[in-house]
């Protein structure tokens, strides 16, 4: 077997083993490489290009939402972390430290961000004096270090990157609603940009951000059934301004604490976008966030190959004007199959084949990614049918992750239904519970399976809890997860 043809074939099926196809497929479609420091990839181009389209598009909503971005210090005085107890005993474990620098050694260690709402805090406490000072709403893009024990690329890095957003209220009902704000904005991102569906909900106590009143999150589940925490949005209360003296003169001339706010998502949004919408030949990636939306790919014997690849030409540069990412492959040296094969597996979700006889006719045949639906198109109608189809394809794939969920969502009563569950099948438990530490905390140490978080809008309401048969304060959406 030669080496091209090994390069489009050899995937492990996901049935096999699902952790082994994500290596294959995001090493073969070349998103990333691994680094020579332990946990840290390396963003190719094609993976680099995915967050850059999230990021656009994040950032074009925030900025509708009246917040700006500003950049803080990747360096943070140890002292800052002491101020927040509960935020510093939630972060130890995985801050690495600055203990020297130019053949000296500091009098105080520097820890390398693993969030920066103490930074932040500390700045804040010297821009705000007075309630004309508020809201303050600051987005930051970075990079930040969390030395994990385990990793796997773009889900669990040591070194990943981000976006926080910081902000400063008068009062809670407004910092709330910051907090609720944010959290619609990421679910409609991930649903209608990223054609993830997600559950949206509130942590429960033990799963809340370390620092945080209350956490909420949206959830999404993966093909192998396990759960990836998509993003998060925090009410902080008053307790970083209390840490950090975050105080202004209210409306009646006293002194108050701001309410604060976080929220962030991650490079860990591209590997749920490979699990939820990978398959058995590689990538599948929405229209809205692939680097190539369309693919060309001239077909034909040498005699006519001129004129194909100058008919393509005109046809890309009106795809291009359009605002369509298309790419042209014309080489030579490699079959029209053997490129099927290879975009199919990059995961570009259009083809476009023109050969002699679509010349003759004024056609191209395009080809979807997410069906393999053949359409032929008059050439005339290209710029339309191009947009029509991407649009189809990118409901198509929110549409068919929606089903895998609906499919892999199961309804338990009891602890042992839940063992049982997650031995015989894969997949989301929704179930009752009492509320108490204790009882979340056994169904972790029986199933592997974490309290994802506390739906708004669950499929049913749940009277009793799983483990201890008492009344269900809750219902709460439970999986193992990334």
């Amino acid at each position: 077997m030669s080496k091209e043809k090994q390069f489009v074939t050899e995937i492990t099926p996901q049935g096999e083993d699902f952790s082994r196809w994500y290596i294959d497929v995001i090493k073969k479609s070349e998103l990333m490489d691994y680094s020579p420091v332990r946990g840290c990839i390396v963003f190719r181009p094609d993976g680099f290009e995915i967050w850059e389209h999230m990021k656009d598009e994040l950032d074009r909503r925030f900025k509708e939402t009246g917040h700006r971005n500003a950049y803080f210090p990747m360096l943070i005085p140890e002292s800052f972390f002491q101020k927040e107890k509960e935020h510093v005993e939630g972060f130890n474990p995985e801050l690495p430290w600055v203990t020297e620098a130019g053949g000296e050694k500091l009098e105080e260690r520097l820890a390398i961000r693993p969030t920066s709402e103490t930074i932040i805090g500390h700045m804040y406490s010297k821009w705000v004096q007075s309630y004309r000072d508020l809201p303050l709403l600051i987005n930051q893009w970075a990079n930040v270090v969390r030395w994990e024990k385990r990793t796997l690329p773009f889900l669990r890095t040591t070194e990943f990157l981000w976006q926080e957003g910081h902000t400063a209220h008068e009062t809670e009902v407004e910092a709330r609603a910051e907090t609720a704000q944010m959290l619609a904005i990421y679910k409609d991102f991930a649903e209608n940009f990223l054609a993830i569906p997600v559950i949206v909900g509130q942590k429960t106590p033990s799963e809340k951000f370390a620092g945080a009143v209350d956490t909420y999150s949206i959830e999404a589940m993966m093909k192998d059934g396990r759960a990836v925490q998509a993003g998060t949005s925090h009410y902080l209360g008053t307790n970083f301004a209390v840490a950090f003296d975050i105080k202004f003169l209210d409306r009646e001339n006293t002194q108050q604490f701001a309410h604060t706010t976080s929220w962030g998502v991650t490079t860990r949004l591209i590997g749920a976008l490979i699990m939820v919408h990978g398959d058995d030949r590689g990538l599948a990636l929405p229209p809205k966030v692939a680097p190539t939306q369309v693919v060309m790919i001239p077909i034909g014997p040498p005699k006519t190959r001129e004129q194909v690849i100058g008919r393509v030409d005109e046809l890309y540069a009106e795809l291009k004007k359009a605002g369509v990412r298309v790419k042209v492959d014309d080489r030579s040296e490699v079959s029209p199959g053997w490129k099927f094969n290879e975009y199919e597996m990059r995961g570009v979700p259009l083809r476009l084949e023109l050969g002699p006889r679509d010349m003759e006719n004024g056609q191209v045949v395009l080809v979807s990614r997410l069906t393999g639906e053949k359409r032929m198109v008059a050439q005339v109608d290209l710029t339309v049918e191009v947009e029509r189809m991407l649009a189809e394809i990118q409901s198509g794939m929110l549409e068919r992750a929606k089903q895998f969920r609906a499919d892999h969502s199961h309804s338990v009563e009891t602890l042992d239904e839940m063992k049982a569950l997650l031995e015989e099948k894969r997949g989301f438990a929704l179930a009752g519970w009492c509320g108490s530490e204790a009882c979340e905390k056994q169904v972790k140490e029986e199933t592997g399976a974490t309290s994802r978080n506390i739906p708004f809008e669950p499929a049913e309401h749940k009277t009793t809890c799983l483990v201890c048969g008492d009344k269900a304060q809750h219902t709460v959406v439970f999986a193992r997860a990334y």
